[in-house]
């Protein structure tokens, strides 16, 4: 119980975690390497500039660092200035090719979905949310959100050319 009452007065209490998350989300939509780790960093500082301002009545930590984070990724691609690092940038060194190529395949055919449909995939996929969190960033209904992520995700796989279908992003 008393737990529960520091996550409620501090959202930041327990960061591993919520770090975690929140680079996974971001690097879903940018794109692994220094841009998603930059804006990961932006998040948490706002976070911390923030905390006040959380209220633990509308919503979980998560779901308020991720609308944060929504806001910080939407900035960061709409910065003429930002320069998209390179394919080599994007491959963890000591991948194995295949490894590399899969990736880089995956995230080609992200890049090919629409905006809606790519904030689906990083909220699902990359920051581990339920479709009931989902709904509530997004201000849909958890039905909706399943939907509109069951056709994303059939979209993903045509992009990526008939994909095995147990396969997930």
């Amino acid at each position: 119980m008393a737990r529960e009452t520091v996550m409620r007065r501090d959202p930041l209490a327990h960061p591993d975690r919520l770090i975690r998350a929140v680079y996974a989300y971001v690097a879903y939509r940018v794109g692994p390497g220094m841009d998603a780790e930059d804006i990961t960093s932006d998040v948490f500082e706002r976070a911390l500039r923030y905390r006040q301002s959380y209220d633990p009545k509308r919503g979980e930590p998560m779901a308020w660092l991720i609308g944060i984070a929504r806001r910080c990724v939407n900035g960061a691609l709409e910065d003429p200035q930002r320069t998209r690092g390179s394919v080599e940038d994007r491959a963890a060194p000591g991948d194995l090719a295949e490894d590399a190529v899969r990736r880089l395949s995956l995230l080609d055919a992200v890049s090919q979905l629409g905006e809606r449909e790519r904030e689906l995939i990083a909220l699902r996929y990359g920051a581990d949310l339920t479709g009931r969190q989902i709904g509530a960033l997004l201000d849909m209904s958890p039905n909706a959100v399943d939907v509109a992520m069951h056709r994303a995700v059939e979209r993903l796989r045509e992009a990526l050319d008939g994909s095995d279908e147990s396969e997930t992003p």
